[in-house]
């Protein structure tokens, strides 16, 4: 899974709104990608989230001082770093090619150089529980020494996710009954395990938990910290670390994000958020449900922002409308037949490509134009956009023609490229009626083919996130011309913020 460095920028911003405690920002000394992650991070202003610096232990037969690796960590200019090292005999032997006394001293050197330049360090002690099978007294060796050389937590890591939860929760409290400092786990899916080793180990004694948004990760995935988080919280009455205790209804919203973000379609059997983890078949189950939703339930879908659906008619449906409108602070009656409308709309949409769940400045824009309470403030007359190149250079311009009220304006704009072009114009445009939009500042734009593919005649789908620096909004657009789903998009996010705002023409 490859994020843009704006993705990584943003999923960061995400995560802090949402309440994590860490966020593993990249390995600084790997690309120049995540070099200027960490330089641009610094520019956000984080509230709940430390970003974290990753790296490895010095190599074998340097010294750490000439480890570039461990330079670029010291020079990446966070507080706290994660660097691994290995806990498994075999992959000190057969994959680093050195020796245990060897691998000890990198370990117990890397750690204590970047203590010795005010880092604090997270020691992740990779592949710990094989190591601990194959070698009981080298892996827990490993771990003492990285907690003696400094380390202010030390992560055991089921790398290769084999592990299951009854031994995994043996090894995890034996290291915390010997283990001077708090004791995490990083747990690989292999074995589809992950989330309950997680719950284990902090069952175990155990007070750091990694994981990633929806389990993304390498091979089978990682622990899914959309589930061990609710879990912690609502199930077993374990406060996580800096989280407000309202934030938890913004769950799937951020499921949903990262979704996006990576081009996915949500899995819609993801316990917690998914969209059948409330789904309700008919028969029995709705019957009970509809009586008393514990019946079915085991917990209250409005706790991480999710939705009850029954899937034997359209009361779901129409009952989400319903809690979207009253967020949005729309009026409508249960019964009203404007409901069924814009249950049929939506799923039309959604059948040709768009993705409202998520987009709530195209959603809203939608319902208040079926319940009659949309304004137009302006109208797109006329929209052109050239892209072409000159001199072996490239260029793109954009005109726009837009009418408020009996007033028209034609404005031409030049960009770094065709969509940076309609948006420049369409800003010049609408700046001389409406000075307010110049608050909003786009701040992530995406495209994904939309769900029939056929090749370059596909439909696409545009996903653009604003923000006024108090509030953020996302719109999509989906056509088969990429300029025309990206225009969607824009004249959508200006509107939102228009209609919101309850602005006056000027």
């Amino acid at each position: 899974m490859i994020f843009s460095l704006q993705d990584k920028l943003r999923i960061t911003a995400k995560l802090d709104e949402f309440g994590i405690s860490f966020v593993e920002g990249g390995w600084p000394g790997s690309n120049p990608k995540d070099e200027e992650y960490f330089r641009r991070v610094k520019g956000l202003p984080l509230k709940n989230t430390e970003v974290v610096a990753f790296g490895s232990t010095r190599r074998s037969g340097i010294k750490p001082s000439a480890d570039q690796n461990l330079n670029a960590l010291v020079n990446s200019g966070v507080r706290t770093v994660t660097i691994f090292g290995k806990a498994w005999d075999l992959h000190v032997k057969t994959v680093l090619k050195t020796t245990l006394e060897s691998n000890m001293d990198m370990v117990y050197d890397s750690v204590r150089y970047l203590k010795d330049h005010g880092l604090k360090v997270i020691f992740d002690a990779e592949h710990f529980y094989d190591g601990f099978k194959n070698n009981r007294d080298y892996a827990t060796g490993i771990v003492r020494t990285a907690a003696d050389a400094g380390a202010g937590t030390v992560v055991l890591c089921d790398t290769n996710g084999g592990t299951l939860p009854h031994t995994f929760s043996e090894v995890t409290k034996e290291v915390v009954s010997f283990l001077k400092v708090p004791v995490g786990v990083h747990c690989h899916n292999d074995s589809s395990a992950g989330v309950t080793n997680s719950l284990m180990g902090v069952l175990a004694g155990a007070r750091h938990v990694q994981g990633t948004i929806n389990g993304i990760g390498e091979r089978c995935g990682n622990a899914d910290i959309c589930q061990i988080i609710p879990a912690l919280e609502l199930k077993m009455g374990i406060r996580t670390s800096r989280l407000p205790r309202n934030r938890l209804k913004s769950l799937k919203a951020l499921s949903m994000y990262v979704y996006e973000m990576l081009h996915m379609h949500p899995n819609p059997y993801q316990p917690y958020v998914g969209e059948n983890a409330f789904a309700h078949k008919g028969g029995v189950h709705v019957d009970a449900v509809v009586k008393n939703r514990v019946a079915y339930e085991h917990i209250d879908p409005d706790l991480v922002g999710n939705l009850r659906l029954f899937s034997v008619s359209e009361l779901s449906g129409k009952a989400n409308i319903l809690a979207k409108a009253r967020e949005f602070g729309l009026c409508v009656a249960e019964g009203d037949p404007v409901v069924t409308r814009l249950l049929s709309r939506i799923k039309e949409m959604e059948f040709h490509g768009y993705q409202l769940e998520g987009a709530d400045g195209s959603l809203y824009l939608l319902m208040a134009k079926e319940l009659g309470t949309y304004r137009k403030l302006f109208s797109v007359l006329q929209w052109r956009t050239i892209s072409e190149s000159r001199d072996g250079g490239f260029a793109a311009e954009s005109s726009i023609k837009i009418r408020v009220g009996d007033k028209e304006i034609y404005v031409v704009s030049e960009g770094n490229g065709p969509v940076n072009a309609q948006d420049r114009a369409l800003r010049k445009a609408m700046t001389e009626f409406f000075p307010e939009i110049n608050r909003i500042q786009l701040i992530n734009y995406k495209v994904s083919i939309a769900e029939a593919a056929e090749g370059t005649a596909s439909s696409v789908r545009s996903f653009i996130e604003f923000t006024d620096g108090r509030s953020n909004w996302i719109t999509v657009g989906v056509s088969t011309n990429i300029l025309e789903a990206s225009k969607q998009g824009l004249i959508d996010g200006y509107d939102y913020y228009l209609q919101r705002a309850k602005l006056r023409v000027k």
